[in-house]
């Protein structure tokens, strides 16, 4: 009796001591740990848990309802309710930008749908590498002249929100992979992003990379962290040279300026 009592205590003070590392508010990213065993469930869906015990998820730019976290092992379960703090975000008004990429024709919305199938698989990417939890990078160094969670009117016409950041530096700038991970997309021309790179780091989590000039890597290709896997460019829609940073985790955009660590 006094041995079962012991080790219902210690799987108890585990759970209760869990700490999750990432902002709780509208575009986070959160990453926590557990036992190995133990199951973890997010809004009543289970999610990977690797074999060092971490797990990740992403919360949406519109989210206001609190995310709600089970955790469960063979005698002990426990409930987290975290409240999502709300953004207020910009609205950027960009002009310029030719009218075919703003308001596409007939042809182009082919071309458009064809590409957004191969961009839908690859963020659909739930392998189990496990690079996801590690710190990520700044992939290049330069001003950000977009923010993540912008409301985008593009030469005078409302359209989605932007869900990355913007970071202008000169054309052929090298681009830094901003995490270690697998290489599942390496497109030179794509119709709105041009060249584009896409990265899974393992369990849902992946990185794009658009707007590029030249590529320096190919699908399937293994890429460390701080390796060059590009240069920046001005490719597809865009009004000058710059690198459109974006992480996905699950299909949920997420904002790199709460996870990258600050200099």
């Amino acid at each position: 009796m006094i041995r079962s009592i012991l080790f219902f205590l210690f799987f108890a003070l585990n759970v209760q001591a869990i700490e999750f590392k990432g902002s709780f508010s509208q575009g986070g990213l959160i990453t926590g740990k557990v036992d190995q065993n133990f199951k973890v469930t997010v809004d009543g869906k289970e999610i990977k848990v690797n074999s060092d015990g971490y797990f990740i998820f992403g919360i949406s730019r519109n989210r206001v309802d609190p995310v709600k976290i089970n955790i469960r092992g063979k005698i002990y379960s426990k409930d987290f309710v975290k409240k999502v703090s709300k953004r207020k975000f910009k609205i950027q008004r960009i002009d310029g930008l030719p009218k075919r990429k703003v308001s596409p024709n007939d042809e182009d919305m082919k071309r458009i749908r064809k590409e957004g199938k191969l961009i839908s698989i690859a963020k659909k990417e739930n392998s189990d590498l496990s690079f996801f939890f590690q710190n990520f990078i700044r992939p290049v160094d330069g001003i950000t002249t977009g923010v993540y969670g912008s409301q985008r009117i593009l030469n005078g016409k409302p359209r989605r929100p932007h869900y990355g950041i913007d970071i202008a530096a000169p054309k052929g700038t090298k681009v830094k992979n901003s995490n270690s991970g697998k290489v599942v997309l390496a497109n030179n021309d794509l119709f709105f992003t041009g060249g584009t790179i896409i990265i899974d780091h393992g369990h849902g989590l992946i990185s794009i990379y658009s707007h590029l000039e030249d590529l320096y890597v190919k699908e399937g290709d293994f890429v460390k962290r701080g390796e060059i896997i590009a240069t920046v460019g001005s490719t597809g829609r865009s009004t000058g040279p710059h690198l459109d940073f974006r992480l996905y985790c699950r299909n949920i955009p997420v904002d790199p300026d709460l996870i990258i660590p600050k200099n």
